[in-house]
């Protein structure tokens, strides 16, 4: 197979969504654009960002336990229901409460946590120790949870039902489970972090998609100091048009590596 290029439109099209957009916009962007010109599906791998506090509250359940809502500065919102130790008071997580989203507001859930804990040695008489290390506690779950989840985007699961999947329904089955499973996924792209360019696992070289009879293409994309920052590929049946597919999915690569510096 030689290496060449997209052709001029697919490589237009690929860059102009790269164009006056945030990251997350960008990566999305791209990724279902390589999704319609592939008639794969799509797949990107997103750079960690840490989650930022912008707002906490409680509400109690029962006496044991209490339902937190940690809203981030990008405006997602995350519940939890978690435990109270004996004798903690709405009225003192409510205060806990306060205290965070006045003081620590704008910070990463780790500073959020180290911050409050310096607050619990200090300042014991203006926040209750007990319920401030309840919170504190959970501020490192949630930073925790959030380290470890993979930040996936797949664009474009439709292209993947194609003509014959009347005929084999449970193939389908199989491939839309496997979908489902975002943390295989992302484990299976990490393994085209160290290449230096397109990756390709067919058919049963493939663990993960060897049932359904599917294909990964992916390939690195670099941050502004030439790290490998995230990974870019297409998910398709293994008869699909290599020639044409590689180059597309290493331009998209390129152009990403582009953006980021």
């Amino acid at each position: 197979m030689h290496s060449a290029l997209p052709p001029a439109r697919e490589r237009a099209a690929i860059e102009a969504q790269l164009k006056d957009r945030s990251i997350e916009e960008a990566l999305e962007a791209a990724t279902a654009t390589l999704s319609g010109l592939s008639a794969c599906a799509g797949v990107v791998l997103a750079p960690k960002s840490e989650l930022r506090l912008r707002q906490l509250s409680f509400v109690p359940l029962a006496a044991d336990r209490a339902l937190a809502v940690l809203v981030g500065s990008d405006g997602s919102v995350e519940n939890r229901v978690v435990p109270l130790a004996g004798g903690t008071s709405a009225l003192a997580l409510a205060e806990v409460a306060n205290f965070v989203n006045a003081r620590l507001s704008g910070m990463t859930l780790a500073e959020a946590e180290a911050r409050l804990r310096a607050e619990i040695t200090e300042r014991r008489e203006a926040i209750d120790a007990v319920a401030a290390e309840l919170v504190a506690k959970g501020l490192a779950d949630w930073s925790e949870d959030h380290a470890q989840r993979p930040v996936l985007i797949v664009r474009g699961q439709a292209n993947l039902i194609d003509d014959g999947a009347a005929a084999d329904l449970e193939r389908v089955r199989r491939l839309l489970d496997e979908l489902e499973d975002r943390q295989e996924i992302a484990r299976l792209l990490e393994g085209a972090r160290e290449g230096q360019g397109c990756r390709i696992y067919i058919g049963s070289e493939n663990r993960m998609f060897a049932l359904s009879g599917s294909s990964v293409i992916a390939a690195p994309y670099h941050g502004s100091e030439g790290q490998v920052v995230g990974v870019v590929g297409v998910i398709g049946p293994t008869r699909l048009n290599y020639a044409r597919v590689v180059p597309m999915v290493d331009f998209t690569a390129q152009a990403l590596t582009r953006y980021m510096r």
